[in-house]
């Protein structure tokens, strides 16, 4: 006999392929705590409204209750044989309260019900990764305010170009962090409306009070047009798009902490916390955490753009192309939960070398551009002039062997003779950061005041 929720109009039952290709429960069964409240919900109304008996709804609410309690004991059995959730759900109900049961589904399609349960399944999530995100912008904001003034070399091209501080470096990934706050917020702002009651794709006669429904499970409002109700998953691809733009956030991050450990680096260590061994090689210690944050970076990036492609030729309303929303992105979400908590684990964890850091700053002749703004603002040359003069000044400290601070005054004199000893207040890399006071700039005293506006904001 076909599947006896919907089978009547079917005489023999689905090919065993058709129905393992046709089951979702063995992922969407993840859903169940919203498809519950959904249904809770749901019940509440269309006794509210008449619809169903107050009895009727009462006994819905009881038995659905009991399938909470199951499943979360973990003695609720799923079948496949049923496909999805709300199936599984429907069918133990009818077993708990018998014919009432089958009163549930009075005004509602599985397609309004999935798109329900998924968007109060994003919508928690997002709540639960803003909050993770928090914790990692307060780590950084705490680690830059303790290293306000370390002197680190900042880098383009991965070449030593100015020296900067780790506070300032580690306030650009603060900022970073907190536009993907705003992008998740903005998602969960849209995502806020309530697909219920659009029924299969053109709504119901039933008179429900699709407000009520909304209001009930935390939506702002219930969406507006009932085909793009049950077809959008623009809620789903929203948020994959901010959480894979995080995700590249946090991989470039693992990427310097990758970096950072090596012993050509030395800049900072990991402790065993987040740190593996080798099975052969004695010595390593592998920055495995920062790695593997960095390697599902690719994973959330592809589920983003295997939903984009699910969803590009679907006509209105619903296909069975859409359930597979959920796999990647459950993938992808369940992948920040990882590497967020990770990664503030790490900057928590992470101890620098700020002697290496310092003097590695000071290599590259990485105070060129102060020098060649010392011929701006004191000999009051043209800057591309400057940018030449120093340049040559480079090329001679290169043929020598010899640092921009270790050239004698004569030496530099015979490129420019116009320069003073007064140069020399701007080649060191401390002076450098100091002077960089622009707002937004790498002084430390501007870092400190970033971090702490930052740290206030956090706390508050």
């Amino acid at each position: 006999m076909s599947n006896a929720m919907w089978g009547g109009r079917f005489t023999a039952s689905p090919d065993s392929i058709m129905e393992e290709i046709n089951a979702s429960i063995g992922f969407d069964q993840r859903l169940a705590a919203q498809d519950i409240a959904g249904s809770k919900a749901h019940a509440a109304m269309l006794a509210q409204r008449g619809i169903v008996s107050a009895e009727d709804a009462a006994a819905i609410q009881d038995g659905l209750d009991r399938i909470a309690g199951e499943i979360e004991a973990g003695t609720f059995t799923f079948s496949r044989a049923l496909e999805d959730i709300h199936m599984n759900v429907e069918s133990r109900l009818a077993e708990l309260i018998g014919e009432a049961a089958g009163r549930l589904h009075t005004a509602r399609s599985r397609n309004d019900q999935v798109a329900l349960d998924f968007r109060l399944w994003v919508r928690d999530t997002l709540d639960a990764v803003d909050a993770a995100l928090h914790d990692l912008q307060l780590a950084l904001a705490e680690k830059a305010l303790a290293h306000a003034d370390a002197v680190m070399p900042g880098f383009t091209h991965l070449q030593s170009a100015q020296p900067v501080t780790l506070g300032h470096h580690l306030m650009a990934y603060v900022e970073m962090i907190g536009r993907d706050r705003g992008r998740f917020s903005d998602a969960r702002r849209r995502m806020n409306e309530s697909p219920l009651g659009a029924a299969a794709l053109a709504g119901t006669s039933y008179p429900i009070d699709r407000h009520a429904v909304a209001a009930a499970l935390g939506f702002d409002r219930p969406t507006a047009n009932s085909l793009d109700s049950v077809s959008d998953r623009d809620f789903a691809l929203e948020a994959l798009s901010a959480a894979a733009i995080c995700a590249v956030h946090l991989s470039r991050f693992a990427e310097e902490i990758v970096l950072w450990a090596t012993p050509q680096f030395g800049f900072a260590a990991l402790s065993d916390r987040f740190s593996t061994g080798s099975s052969i090689m004695p010595q390593k210690r592998n920055p495995d955490a920062a790695e593997l944050v960095r390697g599902k970076a690719g994973r959330v990036i592809g589920d983003l753009v295997g939903l984009l492609v699910v969803m590009k030729g679907l006509p209105l309303a619903y296909s069975k192309d859409m359930q597979e929303d959920k796999e990647g992105t459950f993938d992808a979400l369940d992948a920040l939960a990882l590497t967020v908590p990770a990664m503030a684990g790490m900057v928590r964890d992470m101890t620098p070398d700020l002697v290496r850091m310092k003097a590695a700053a000071g290599s590259g002749y990485s105070t060129a551009t102060d020098l060649a703004d010392w011929l701006v603002q004191k000999l009051d040359m043209p800057f591309r002039q400057a940018h030449h003069v120093t340049g040559r000044i480079v090329a001679l400290a290169a043929a020598r062997g010899a640092t921009l601070e270790q050239l004698p005054l004569a030496a530099l004199q015979g490129i420019e003779p116009r320069i003073t000893a007064t140069v020399f207040d701007v080649l060191g890399a401390d002076r450098s950061v100091a002077s960089r006071t622009s707002f937004g700039g790498t002084a430390p005293d501007n870092v400190r005041a970033q971090a702490t506006a930052w740290l206030e904001r956090l706390k508050g």
